[in-house]
C-alpha cells in the first residue's frame, strides 16, 4: 500500500476508535492541534487554488474531517464528565480566550456558533445548491459547443475528451457540494448540543462525585466545557469557511488573493474619494483624528501609486501596441489574401464612385442585390457575390468587369449625363455626345439633363448610369454564369433538394453519376440561357438516362427535352406564330457522317470548305429573321443539335439553336429559311 493510503486508513480508523476507546489528556492535546493544522490547510487550499476541480476531492474531505472533530469531541466529552482533566489545550482555550471569565467565555462562543450556522453555513448551503442545478442545467450546451468546435476542427479528439471529462467532473463536484454542506450545517449543530450537554453533566458529575458546591461545580466544568467547545468550533470554522470559498468562487480559474485586491483597489479615483473621506471625519468629528487621518493619507498614497502604474501600463500598453505593428510591417508579406480570386469584380474609376456611396445618395449596391436576385429566378442558380471596387488607374469615368479576375467588358459613362437609344422609329435626331451602349453595342447618344424630357417626348429610351451599369453587368453575368457555378453551388442545390426528394438523390448521387458530371450538365444548360430552376425535373431525367449513357452531351439534350414546356415559352410565346429557319437535310446529314467519337466525347471533323458554307446561308438567314424583326432561332433534328450548336456558337453568340424535341405540341412556327450548302 502507498503511505497516502496508510495515512488517510489510520485517519479514519482513528476517528472512529476514539468513538470507543477512551484517551489520556496528552494524547487528546496532539490530536486537537493536529485537527486546527489541518483545517488550516484546507481553508488555505481552498482560498488560493486556481481550478475547484484542484480540490474535486473536497466534498470527502469534509466527511473525513467531520467524523475526525467529532470523535475528538466525544473524547474531551468522556475526559471531562469522568475525570475533570480533558488536557491542556482545552483549559487554554476555555481560560484565554474567555479571559478567564465564564460570561465572556460563553458569550464568544454562542457569537461564534451563530455566525457559523446562520451565516457561512446557510449561505454556503444556498450558493452550493444553485451551482449545482446550474451546472447541471448547462451541461447539454457545452457539450453541443465541444462537439461544434470538433466538427470545424477547432480541436482535436484529444481535447475534445479533456474537455467532456471536465465538464463531467464540475456537474459530479458542485452536486457532490450540495451534498456535503448538510454535513458542515450538521457539525455545528451537534458541537452546539454537545456543549449543551457537557455543561449540564459537567455540573451534575461535579457536584455528585466530587462534592462542589453548584456554583463551585458549574464554573469548574463550564470553562472546560467551553474550552472543548472553542478548540472544536474553531477548526469547524475554517471548514465552514473553505467551503464558502469554493462555492462563490466566480472564475474558477482565477487567484483569489489577485481577484479581490485587483477588484477592489483598481479605481483611484475610489480610494481618493475613501481617503478625503476619513480625513474630513478625523477633522470635523470628535473621533480619534490621528487614526482617521493616517487611514485617509494611506487610501490617498495608495490611489496615487495606482494611478502612476496604471498610466505606466497605459505606456506600455501602446508602446507595445505599436511594436507589435511595427513587427507586423516588418513581417514578410502575407501572400495567401492575395492568391484569392473573386468570381465576379466591378471595378470604376473615381468618377463613379458617388453611384457605389450610399452616402451620396448612389443606389448601385442596391441594384447588385436585385441583379443576383432577378438571375436566380431566372436561371436558377445563385449568383457568386459581386465584389465592387474603385481603381485609381482607371480613367475617371471608366468601369471594367472581371470574371474570376480577368477583364471580360468594359463601358465608360458619364456621370451627369443620360444615355438615350433610338429604338428604330424616331425620325427626328437629337443632339448629344455620340457614343455605344456597352450591353449590346447599340448606337446611342448622350444627353444632359434638360434634354431629357424632349427626347422621351419624341420616343428615345432614355437610360441613367447606374441602370446602365447594372444592365451591363447583368448580360455579363448571364454570358458567363456557366463558368460561375462550382460544384460546391451543385451539392448546395442537391441538398436543398434532398430535403424533399431524398430518394432520388440516392438514386442519383453519387451512385450513377458524380457531382462533377451534373455540374457539366448544368453548365451546359446554363451556357444556352436554360434555366435550371426546375432541378427536380432535371434530376429525374439524369436518373433515368445515366444508367444507359455517361456521355454529358447526350445527358444534356435528354434533360432540353424533358424540359421543352420552359424551353417553349422562353423563345415562342403562347397564341403568336414564331418564324424559324430550319435546316437542310443533307447539311443534318453532312454533319453527323463528320461526328468522330473518342474516349474524351465526339466532336466535329468537319471539311472547312463546308463550314464556311454553312455559316455564310446561317448569316444569310439570321439577315432575314433580323429583318423582320425576330429573334434568329434555328430547327433542327434532335440528333445534330448539339453539334450544329457547337459549329456556330463562335460565329454568332446570340443565335438559338432548338430541336423538333424541345418544341411544345400546341406552338405554331414558320419557317421563313432553310440552311443549306
Amino acid at each position: 500500500m502507498k503511505r497516502n493510503d496508510i495515512a488517510v486508513g489510520l485517519y479514519i480508523l482513528a476517528a472512529i476508535m476514539f468513538l470507543i476507546i477512551p484517551m489520556s489528556p496528552g494524547l487528546l492535546d496532539i490530536l486537537l492541534a493536529l485537527n486546527i493544522a489541518i483545517a488550516m490547510v484546507v481553508m488555505f487550499n481552498a482560498l488560493f487554488t486556481q481550478d475547484v476541480l484542484n480540490l474535486s476531492g473536497f466534498p470527502s474531505i469534509i466527511l473525513l474531517t467531520t467524523i475526525f472533530r467529532i470523535a475528538l469531541n466525544i473524547s474531551s466529552t468522556r475526559l471531562i464528565l469522568s475525570t475533570g482533566n480533558p488536557g491542556q489545550v482545552v483549559r487554554v482555550f476555555g481560560e484565554f480566550v474567555g479571559g478567564g471569565d465564564l460570561v465572556i467565555g460563553l458569550i464568544i462562543f454562542v457569537i461564534l456558533v451563530l455566525i457559523q450556522f446562520l451565516v457561512i453555513n446557510k449561505g454556503s448551503e444556498r450558493v452550493a445548491e444553485v451551482s449545482a442545478r446550474f451546472t447541471l442545467d448547462a451541461m447539454p450546451g457545452k457539450q453541443m459547443a465541444i462537439d461544434a468546435d470538433l466538427n470545424t476542427g477547432a480541436i482535436t479528439d484529444t481535447e475534445a475528451a479533456e474537455r467532456r471529462q471536465k465538464i463531467q467532473d464540475e456537474a459530479s463536484f458542485f452536486g457532490s457540494m450540495d451534498g456535503a454542506t448538510k454535513y458542515v450545517k450538521g457539525d455545528a449543530v451537534a458541537g452546539l448540543l454537545i456543549t449543551l450537554i457537557n455543561l449540564v453533566g459537567g455540573t451534575v458529575t461535579g457536584m455528585m462525585n466530587q462534592g462542589l458546591s453548584a456554583g463551585d461545580a458549574f464554573q469548574e466544568y463550564a470553562i472546560l466545557t467551553i474550552g472543548d467547545g472553542l478548540v472544536s468550533q474553531i477548526p469547524s470554522i475554517m471548514i465552514s469557511l473553505a467551503t464558502g470559498i469554493i462555492v462563490t468562487k466566480v472564475s474558477k480559474e482565477v487567484d483569489f488573493g489577485d481577484m479581490l485586491v485587483g477588484q477592489l483597489f483598481a479605481i483611484p479615483k475610489v480610494l481618493y474619494i475613501v481617503g478625503t473621506s476619513m480625513m474630513i471625519l478625523g477633522i470635523i468629528t470628535p473621533l480619534n483624528t490621528i487614526v482617521f487621518l493616517a487611514y485617509g493619507m494611506a487610501f490617498i498614497v495608495a490611489g496615487y501609486s495606482i494611478e502612476q502604474k496604471l498610466a505606466i501600463e497605459s505606456i506600455e500598453s501602446e508602446i507595445s501596441s505599436e511594436e507589435a505593428e511595427a513587427d507586423e510591417i516588418r513581417k514578410p508579406e502575407n501572400v495567401s489574401a492575395l492568391l484569392q480570386v473573386d468570381p465576379i469584380e466591378l471595378e470604376f474609376g473615381y468618377g463613379i464612385i458617388p453611384l457605389a456611396d450610399m452616402n451620396q445618395g448612389g443606389d448601385l449596391l442596391d441594384r447588385v442585390v436585385l441583379i443576383r436576385r432577378q438571375i436566380a429566378l431566372e436561371l436558377g442558380t445563385i449568383v457568386p457575390m459581386i465584389r465592387l471596387r474603385d481603381n485609381i488607374q482607371l480613367n475617371p469615368n471608366q468601369y471594367i468587369i472581371k470574371i474570376k479576375g480577368i477583364q471580360v467588358s468594359e463601358g465608360e459613362i458619364l456621370f451627369d449625363h443620360y444615355m438615350a437609344m433610338n429604338p428604330g422609329y424616331v425620325e427626328e435626331e437629337i443632339t448629344g455626345i455620340p457614343t455605344f451602349e456597352p450591353s449590346f453595342h447599340l448606337p446611342a447618344i448622350w444627353i444632359t439633363e434638360s434634354q431629357r424630357e424632349r427626347a422621351e417626348s419624341l420616343g428615345y429610351t432614355v437610360v441613367d448610369p447606374p441602370s446602365i451599369m447594372a444592365t451591363h453587368l447583368t448580360e455579363v453575368i448571364r454570358g458567363h454564369i456557366n463558368e460561375l457555378l462550382t460544384r460546391q453551388d451543385v451539392q448546395n442545390l442537391i441538398n436543398n433538394i434532398e430535403e424533399s426528394h431524398p430518394t432520388l438523390i440516392s438514386e442519383l448521387v453519387p451512385k450513377l453519376l458524380s457531382i462533377g458530371e451534373v455540374q457539366k450538365v448544368l453548365q451546359n444548360l446554363l451556357r444556352e440561357q436554360i434555366s435550371i430552376r426546375d432541378l427536380v425535373t432535371i434530376l429525374e431525367t439524369l436518373a433515368d438516362y445515366s444508367p444507359t449513357t455517361r456521355d454529358i452531351d447526350v445527358l444534356t439534350e435528354y434533360v432540353r427535352q424533358s424540359l421543352k414546356r420552359a424551353i417553349s415559352s422562353k423563345y415562342f410565346p403562347e397564341g403568336d406564330l414564331t418564324s424559324v429557319v430550319t435546316l437542310d437535310p443533307k447539311v443534318e446529314q453532312e454533319i453527323m457522317d463528320s461526328v468522330k467519337q473518342t474516349e474524351q466525347g465526339a466532336y466535329l471533323a468537319l471539311d472547312p470548305e463546308i463550314t464556311r458554307e454553312i455559316i455564310n446561308s446561317v448569316q444569310s438567314e439570321i439577315t432575314k429573321l433580323e429583318e423582320l424583326g425576330k429573334n434568329p432561332i434555328i430547327v433542327t433534328s434532335p440528333i445534330v443539335r448539339m453539334y450544329f450548336k457547337r459549329l456556330t456558337q463562335d460565329y454568332f453568340k446570340d443565335l438559338t439553336v432548338i430541336s423538333y424535341n424541345e418544341i411544345d405540341s400546341n406552338v405554331e412556327l414558320q419557317s421563313v429559311g432553310m440552311v443549306t450548302v
